[in-house]
């Protein structure tokens, strides 16, 4: 399927890769409305779709201001559902802000979406960490669900709630639980949504990494373009009422603070305690199996992991000003 000619919309399109994938759809010739919130610390900035402005439609709003959402879903033949909290931190220290960003948020466009006719498909961005701390290892779909934090709590509510609107209320959905994202354009100003972002800014500035615990739990990474990629497929087949996870060969935490001094030439590595507030939630090793996905759509990681990170360095070499504030 191509998207030429059609009508999509990206919530949370201003985001890291919110406009990433609103980006890709433009290029391919979609009419694309982007809807999001700018809240302040989450990483939307307009900027992140400065070379696509004049093709894209822009709202900023929330998601779950009703009169706004409803419009814009009205007409649109897919919807990439990706505004959303994302820290973990920020999660536990206020739950209710957080529910109301993942899990309210989801209802309110779910019920947009049954409300409108034709019904568009949307596509949903969970995250791995619905599945808590890992009894085994690759994490699979049939694994149990035992989120340790607040953010999965919502984000697998939110999840159920995509499903139920598939089987019961006809909105065709797919949700993909996506691991650690890395790329050009994430946020980098704090360390509250995630290691990697914050680890490319210590090495972009020589300075030192600094890794809680031994740095030997396994991860593995996501290029943005691999994640957008999965979307466009997901969005593009004809699956519905499904699971897929992402996922990469997995890395330690030390191994890839190391590659990317090694890629930089510069910068240095000290490990320190897990402050408290990170040890209750800290899941260990954690990495996904993508055997499903690959299946059903044929989607896989292709951006090996030193390149990604190589580029991703140079972007933060030549635009850091711009993600500072």
């Amino acid at each position: 399927m191509t998207f030429a000619g059609r009508s999509v919309l990206v919530t949370g399109g201003l985001g890291f890769i919110g406009s990433a994938v609103a980006r890709a759809l433009a290029a391919a010739g979609a009419d694309v409305a982007v809807l999001d919130a700018l809240t302040p610390g989450d990483g939307g900035d307009r900027r992140n779709v400065e070379d696509v402005k004049d093709r894209i439609a822009i709202t900023i709003g929330d998601v779950r201001d009703d009169a706004v959402v409803r419009e814009l879903v009205r007409g649109r033949s897919h919807v990439f559902h990706l505004a959303g909290q994302v820290s973990h931190v920020d999660a536990m220290e206020d739950p209710r802000a957080d529910l109301g960003k993942n899990t309210e948020a989801s209802i309110a466009l779910l019920e947009a979406c049954r409300r409108t006719t034709p019904r568009p498909r949307v596509v949903f961005a969970s995250t791995r960490q619905v599945y808590g701390r890992a009894r085994r290892l690759p994490l699979d779909e049939e694994h149990p669900c035992e989120p340790v934090d607040a953010n999965g709590i919502h984000k697998w509510a939110a999840e159920r709630h995509h499903l139920l609107y598939d089987q019961v209320l006809d909105v065709p959905s797919v949700c993909l639980r996506l691991t650690n994202t890395y790329g050009p354009g994430q946020l980098v100003r704090h360390a509250r949504q995630g290691f990697i972002g914050w680890f490319v800014r210590k090495v972009v500035e020589r300075s030192t990494i600094e890794v809680m615990g031994d740095g030997a739990q396994l991860r593995d990474l996501n290029h943005v373009d691999d994640v957008v990629d999965a979307m466009l497929r997901a969005a593009a087949s004809d699956a519905r009422g499904v699971v897929w996870n992402l996922g990469a060969e997995p890395m330690s935490i030390r191994a890839i603070a190391e590659l990317l001094v090694e890629i930089r030439g510069a910068g240095t590595i000290r490990f320190v305690p897990f402050p408290e507030e990170r040890l209750r939630i800290d899941v260990g090793s954690a990495h996904a199996s993508w055997e499903r996905i690959r299946r059903a759509i044929g989607w896989e990681p292709r951006v090996p992991l030193r390149d990604g990170l190589a580029s991703t360095i140079r972007h933060y070499d030549a635009h850091l000003a711009r993600y500072l504030p």
